[in-house]
């Protein structure tokens, strides 16, 4: 196996330079990118676009962490909260690079679970944003200790709060002076500098321990994969995704920022195309559920247009030819011009992750231009532990394991499928204040990382669901739901689909159950007003079309209709339970 992935790898890896900690890359992009934008930020809703250089970047973080060294803070947990911005990113990077721990917090929690988290944490401060004031304010009095509080955005202290543009600008001043305290400080890269909580309730999210080794070694690999340098023209991505989240920060905001690449931050979600198209934004890397939605739309548009059956023969020549003729693919592109227009005109590259994603999306994609590839990955892992690379990707697969790293199939049965566990230098410290379970996860250096799947012949991995999800029948055979979900969410009629193991009353053995938000503008446009019964009538074609592509002991059995459409975490992933 090992010699099938060293054989894709010496193919093409990109050049990329050595770094130890997040310091390093703070301070080698600074001098390798100087006055290049690192970052586009907006004053205002609406307004324009203002460019931060990495030089401006850097000596922000050093003037916030001198700061915040005189504020007493050293050595401690410093928590960050609000939506995706530039003080942000300059908050996290100070506290982690050689002040103490920063603990990023989801700001969808309601105020009692952040309050639960801060304790958990041990907070000493919280850098918040004034759109979770409120909140923070209303979890203060459920929080045991005292803790600091700092606004990003108040212009000067009031009253306890201090102010983070007044820390920049003092801990500027004492740079100035010769003050250089935080700027030499050194940064332990095995120790713990970053604290995130997993998606879950309070009682269930899980304290994952990163040090600096773990993230840098993880952006030093996954650079080798996939290509954000100006060796393709300018690179601009756009952050969407929460940045509590290991995979926006360490693969949005920090590997663009140690390969050159500018990064915008998106106003919110409506606002997507908007800011791709203000932004010239050439790349994105976000949740299936973007992109899933991107597809559909364009899709629908094209059924209105007119030009749906002509863009599906254009993707039917370029997937049988393009690999015999590459003029294929430019002959057809005037077809999906308007496609490349609706995504702000300056898109190249796709980079989906956090959950699995439809094939056919990345394929369509690919055809319509647009590079498209998946990866895979946990927060215990800082996060990735497989990436397709962008010269030889695969639509179904996971990816390659990253360089550097060891991935395994353990215990496989006799398709090979078992759970998929992974040694490499970018595996966590393990769970905070939590030896047990950190212990049931980590066994002799690997990571047991409670996913199913296996490799293909050329080393690449595929996910086929998760460990705690599988649906075992009386006769032994597994069931993964993500599988049967995945045939259900062919139909147009299939907005979110849920597939549970049930037992049945008389018999005790466990079938399969599909719970069902159905897609209700679909069915209006397609089939008109229908009463309940004949919706109920249509998902239960639907079901048992798509059932006689599944082997028999995987199809549905039973279905429920929901109202409403599944809670989500804050990155856009259903909630199982």
């Amino acid at each position: 196996m090992q010699k099938a992935i060293d054989k894709r790898l010496q193919e093409g890896m990109y050049p990329v330079r050595q770094v130890k900690d997040l310091k390093d890359i703070l301070n080698s992009s600074a001098e390798l990118f100087g006055e290049r934008t690192a970052y586009l930020y907006k004053e205002r809703l609406g307004g324009e676009y203002l460019p931060v250089s990495f030089r401006q970047v850097r000596d922000d973080v050093n003037a916030l962490g001198t700061a915040l060294m005189d504020e007493g803070l050293s050595g401690l947990h410093i928590g960050v909260i609000g939506e995706n911005r530039y003080e942000w990113v300059i908050s996290y990077l100070a506290a982690a690079n050689g002040l103490g721990v920063v603990v990023p917090l989801d700001r969808e929690l309601p105020p009692h679970e952040i309050a639960s988290l801060m304790d958990r944490a041990e907070l000493s401060a919280l850098i918040y944003s004034s759109k979770v004031e409120q909140k923070i304010l209303e979890a203060l009095p459920m929080v045991e200790k005292p803790v600091v509080l700092i606004s990003m955005d108040s212009e000067r202290r009031q009253g306890e709060t201090l102010s983070l543009f007044e820390l920049i600008q003092s801990g500027g001043r004492r740079i100035a002076e010769g003050k250089r305290h935080f700027i030499d400080a050194p940064v332990d890269p095995e120790k713990m500098s970053m604290l995130l909580f997993t998606s879950g309730t309070t009682g269930l999210a899980k304290g994952v321990m990163l040090c600096h080794r773990n993230i840098a070694s993880n952006i030093y690999n996954m650079s080798k994969y996939v290509d954000l340098t100006v060796r393709q023209g300018q690179q601009i991505g756009l952050s969407m995704l929460p940045m509590h989240h290991t995979y926006e920060f360490t693969c949005t905001i920090m590997a663009s920022f140690y390969q050159g690449a500018t990064i915008a931050f998106c106003e919110g979600l409506k606002y997507v195309v908007k800011n791709m198209e203000e932004a010239k934004v050439t790349y994105m890397i976000a949740v299936p559920l973007v992109f899933e939605n991107m597809h559909q739309k364009i899709w629908k548009q094209a059924e209105k247009s007119g030009k749906a059956d002509k863009m599906r023969k254009a993707i039917r020549m370029i997937r049988t030819l393009s690999h015999i003729d590459k003029k294929i693919q430019k002959r057809t592109m005037r077809l999906f011009k308007e496609v490349h227009a609706a995504l702000g005109g300056h898109v190249r590259l796709m980079v989906a992750g956090a959950a699995p994603i439809n094939p056919n999306v990345i394929n369509d994609f690919n055809a319509m231009g647009i590079t498209m590839l998946q990866g895979y990955g946990m927060t215990e892992c800082s996060p990735i532990i497989a990436l397709n690379p962008d010269w030889c990707a695969r639509a179904a697969a996971a990816g390659l394991p990253l360089p550097e790293s060891e991935v395994r199939i353990s215990e496989p049965d006799e398709n090979g499928i078992g759970e998929i566990i992974c040694r490499s230098e970018s595996v966590m410290l393990g769970y905070y204040k939590d030896p047990e379970e950190t212990a049931n996860v980590i066994r002799d250096g690997w990571l047991y990382t409670g996913d199913y799947g296996y490799f293909d012949k050329d080393g690449y991995v595929y996910i086929t669901g998760r460990k705690k999800n599988v649906i075992v029948t009386k006769n032994g055979k597994n069931i993964f739901p993500e599988e049967v979900e995945f045939y259900l969410n062919k139909s147009p009629f299939i907005a979110e689909v849920v597939v549970t193991g049930e037992a049945e009353e008389e018999t005790g053995e466990s079938i399969v159950w599909a719970n069902i938000f159905p897609d209700r503008e679909a069915i209006l446009e397609q089939k008109g007003v229908l009463s309940d019964d004949a919706v109920r009538a249509l998902l239960k074609n639907e079901v048992d079309r798509l059932n006689e592509e599944m082997p028999f002991y995987k199809r549905v059995k039973r279905f429920r209709i929901r109202e409403t459409e599944f809670d989500k975490t804050t990155t856009r992933k259903i909630k199982r339970w």
